[in-house]
């Protein structure tokens, strides 16, 4: 549930003219900016807009974003000022937290992580945590979310570098492959999600929606893939797509589960399999 009892006030009309200010002075674009802030796009959309409040907890990470007083924000405080940044975090304490989040998710399982866990990895207290974050499962969700951006954001960034959809499937393929500890934290945490997607709970919804559209950015390329003529002629965008992801899946799984050495063995084993099958069945003879 939403609460606005954390900051003195309530936000007002004024309250989504004094955020626009903070996004046009941080000069990047409004769904950069809900990244920054672990904020979905739509919310701040929203929000902005004047059909939804902000939360305290929003504006207060949207003031550490800003380094403004949450109290301008909210019309309480006359004039703005600066807050100080918090030492030695990189990104802000917000993002901070999500990262810790993250990262205790993929080490302990999405139920077993604590509030105090997070507020002992972050070196601060559960009250501040609490302070950006009322409640644990609006951090679990908000921690979730960064970490799907991060995925796309680097998908994103392979696919610039490719010549043809051929290169981009072979870069797909390479950044699905769990090889570095970033990898293997991420498909940890993937791992865990799947069991909430099967139980439908709102963390598991959101998993299920970013997955439907990884599928489809999957799809997209073969599209490409088959209108240059890398790809072979007729091929079937979704069942390749469909094909293709649950093998990435199944083999992933296998690969987390292999400990110490032979994980290396298993991620080359995996990388062969899926160059294979995309020979085999995708690129054009």
């Amino acid at each position: 549930m939403e609460t606005d009892d954390v900051l003195d006030g309530a936000p007002t009309a004024d309250t989504a003219a004094r955020v626009r200010e903070v996004i046009a002075a941080a000069g990047v674009s409004q769904r950069e900016f809900a990244r920054r802030v672990v904020m979905d796009p739509s919310k701040l959309s929203r929000s902005l807009s004047g059909t939804r409040r902000f939360t305290a907890a929003e504006l207060a990470r949207i003031a550490d974003e800003g380094r403004v007083d949450a109290g301008w924000l909210l019309g309480t405080r006359s004039r703005e000022r600066a807050a100080a940044p918090a030492v030695g975090v990189e990104g802000g304490r917000p993002l901070q937290i999500v990262r810790e989040t993250v990262r205790l998710i993929a080490e302990h399982g999405f139920h077993a992580v604590r509030v105090a866990d997070i507020a002992r990895a972050c070196a601060t207290s559960s009250a501040a945590i609490h302070y950006h974050f009322p409640g644990r499962a609006e951090l679990l969700e908000a921690a979730v979310r960064w970490c799907m951006d991060e995925d796309t954001a680097r998908r994103a960034a392979r696919l610039a570098e490719a010549d043809d959809a051929a290169a981009e499937l072979r870069q797909l393929i390479a950044l699905q492959t769990p090889r570095t500890a970033q990898q293997r934290r991420q498909w940890a945490v993937w791992l865990d999600l799947w069991a909430e997607a099967a139980r439908s709970t709102a963390v598991g919804r959101l998993h299920s929606e970013y997955y439907r559209q990884w599928r489809e950015t999957v799809a997209d390329v073969v599209r490409r893939g088959v209108g240059q003529g890398v790809f072979r002629a007729g091929l079937d965008p979704q069942a390749a797509a469909l094909t293709l992801t649950a093998l990435i899946d199944g083999l992933a799984t296998h690969v987390l589960s292999v400990g110490g050495p032979s994980s290396a063995a298993a991620a080359d084993a995996m990388h062969a399999a899926l160059t294979t099958h995309v020979t085999d069945t995708i690129l054009a003879p």
